[in-house]
């Protein structure tokens, strides 16, 4: 009974690390133009750089309190409190792509979104997502992003 017990009790361990690790692996949206990242999880903590675009996608790898640890498209990482993140709604094109009229590559080519290129999300569908950027707005196919979890 004892070997029962304790083996329920390893299990239920494991299944609580394994889903804490994997809920905190999401990406997360900056949500003002001029965002602190520090060096540890705390104000008191020196600031290690400044993000300067609203809307830029991070990956969140790991929280403590009010503090997310995030890493960003060019391995850069550090701490940002939560006060200044928010649900994602963003992505980052790793190569050239084309944005359609309608969710399909059948569809009317609109324009070309270059490489490097932050998108903002309004809904997505499947592999493909509705985008707004500058004064265009449409499809995209979602490979080749960065800011989804797929």
């Amino acid at each position: 009974m004892q070997l029962i017990k304790r083996n329920i009790y390893t299990l239920i361990l494991l299944i609580l690390f394994a889903s804490s690790s994997v809920a905190a692996e999401t990406f997360l949206s900056l949500k003002k133009n001029k965002v602190n990242v520090r060096y540890g999880p705390s104000f008191d903590s020196d600031i290690k750089f400044v993000y300067k675009k609203i809307n830029l996608p991070v990956k969140q790898i790991d929280k403590k309190e009010n503090f997310r640890r995030i890493i960003d498209l060019k391995n850069n990482s550090g701490w940002i409190h939560i006060s200044q993140l928010k649900k994602n709604n963003s992505v980052i094109s790793t190569n050239d792509k084309i944005l359609f009229k309608k969710p399909t590559s059948f569809a009317k080519p609109i324009a070309q979104i270059k490489k490097g290129r932050l998108l903002v999300l309004q809904k997505c569908e499947g592999s493909w997502c509705k985008i707004k950027t500058d004064n265009f707005d449409g499809w995209i196919k979602t490979t080749n992003t960065w800011g989804l979890i797929n």
